[in-house]
């Protein structure tokens, strides 16, 4: 990235009190570049000069969100978002890595990086819009309740697989340059031609600090090896991922590239992504964004109803809402002979959704609210502790009553599972019956 920032006049977007102040935040990043560069300049310098850049940035937002509010703007709420999560997490994150290196170039390089480009890229789409002259890049962002369970499965899955204890810098990562890098794609598809691209970036430092002292690599530089290896490491890793979702099976890999900084921020800008997380691991920074309309679109609201359909569209809605008379039970359990013995012991008398993962079961209670809750216990990537948890944080899940399956039963577990409130638990051992007839007289004492 160059040292210096340069204000084009395309950065005006028309409104005297966000311009003006577009081009302050701007020069004060540029006396921040400058001075990194001079060995002279205390740290007392570039403490102040971080501090001053803050409060300008704060008093910019306040200033552009009530502009926006005045003028009625249809996207303020998604813009005011973004504010939020880098007034909240972006800049206390960056802070607190300066505090604790005590400024070491690194943390100096990861603050100027991830400021300057994410002011670059949010006067460039996100201001832009406000006044048309463009399209905000975050209008189709999944949920927050499918935000909060991708980081759970990303923050465990990092601790998992390399032992890093990693915290969200970015809910809407824009593509900044954190240090020296590799950027990675994978690109599925289905036989209908839906995409599904995920990009992982990883600082060098993240990988050499990894994978490469699991090799016994002891260079500074990236090898051959150690890139080959992390493709396939990448490549497990996105599979955990994917199997999260409903019908991911059905999307076969159709290339992988690796991509230069510049190759990564022109797919960054052409697309619209539907999640997009910035990390700091602990040893160097990594992002993981995914761009999969598939994920956000709804399937339609229903068939259009004509002279030659119209009997046969009436009797099929009438099965159908006949049906969702029904109370409603999700199964969540990653076994699939589980899930269908589930599906077949209660399907009669029950409208019965089986998934495989938590991220599946939190997108299933978006779309329809369930009545009951069968969560398997121990699963992997997110256990039923995990799912439950997640639940019991959202407002709109709080409620939902949740009865575990398990096939283990020791006080331990027992004692884990008491303080989320659960509406029981249901051994896996017992007989079909015993666990249908469970069910209807935690139905009926409901009644």
């Amino acid at each position: 990235m160059s040292n210096q920032l340069i204000w084009q006049e395309r950065f005006n977007i028309g409104v005297e009190i966000i311009d003006s102040e577009h081009k302050k935040l701007f020069g004060i990043l540029n006396r921040l570049f400058a001075n990194k560069t001079e060995e002279s300049k205390s740290q007392w310098v570039c403490q102040e000069g971080i501090k001053y850049f803050k409060e300008h940035a704060m008093k910019h937002f306040t200033e552009e969100e009530q502009y926006m509010a005045s003028i009625d703007y249809a996207g303020f709420e998604t813009h005011r978002r973004v504010h939020d999560n880098f007034r909240r997490k972006t800049l206390p994150a960056l802070e607190k890595e300066l505090a604790q290196s005590s400024f070491s170039a690194d943390a100096i390089d990861h603050f100027l990086g991830v400021c300057a480009g994410w002011l670059l890229g949010h006067t460039l789409t996100e201001d832009q819009a406000i006044t048309g002259q463009g399209t905000s890049k975050w209008g189709e962002l999944l949920p927050e309740d499918q935000q909060v369970a991708m980081k759970q499965i990303i923050l465990k899955l990092l601790s998992d697989m390399f032992q890093l204890k990693a915290k969200v810098v970015s809910d809407c990562y824009g593509g900044e340059k954190f240090g020296d890098g590799v950027y990675y794609r994978l690109a599925y598809a289905t036989k209908q031609g839906e995409k599904w691209d995920i990009i992982l970036a990883f600082e060098e430092k993240v990988l050499l600090n990894t994978i490469g002292s699991m090799m016994s690599c002891d260079s500074e530089e990236l090898s051959v090896m150690v890139i080959n290896v992390a493709r396939y490491i990448a490549q497990q890793f996105v599979q955990r991922i994917r199997e999260q979702y409903p019908n991911s099976e059905q999307y076969e890999m159709k290339e992988e590239k690796l991509l230069s900084y510049e190759q990564f921020r022109k797919n960054f800008a052409r697309e619209r992504p539907q999640c997009s997380l910035l990390f700091d691991t602990g040893e160097g920074y990594f992002a993981y964004c995914m761009i999969a309309p598939h994920l956000f679109g709804d399937e339609g609201d229903g068939t259009t109803i004509k002279a030659e359909n119209a009997m046969s569209q009436i009797r099929k809605y009438l099965n159908e809402t006949g049906a969702d008379r029904k109370k409603k039970i999700l199964v969540v359990d990653d076994s699939e002979v589980v899930r269908q013995a589930m599906m077949d012991l209660l399907g009669e008398d029950y409208a019965v959704e089986a998934v495989k993962s938590g991220i599946a079961a939190i997108m299933c209670m978006m779309q329809e609210r369930p009545d009951l809750v069968l969560l398997d216990y121990e699963m992997p990537v997110c256990d039923g502790k995990v799912i439950l948890e997640m639940m019991r944080s959202e407002e709109y899940f709080a409620n939902v009553p949740v009865m575990f399956l398990t096939g283990n039963v020791s006080r331990e577990t027992v004692q884990k599972i008491i303080p989320l409130k659960p509406a029981g638990y249901l051994v896996k051992t017992l007989k079909p019956d015993e666990i249908k007839k469970n069910i209807e007289d935690y139905f009926k004492k409901k009644a």
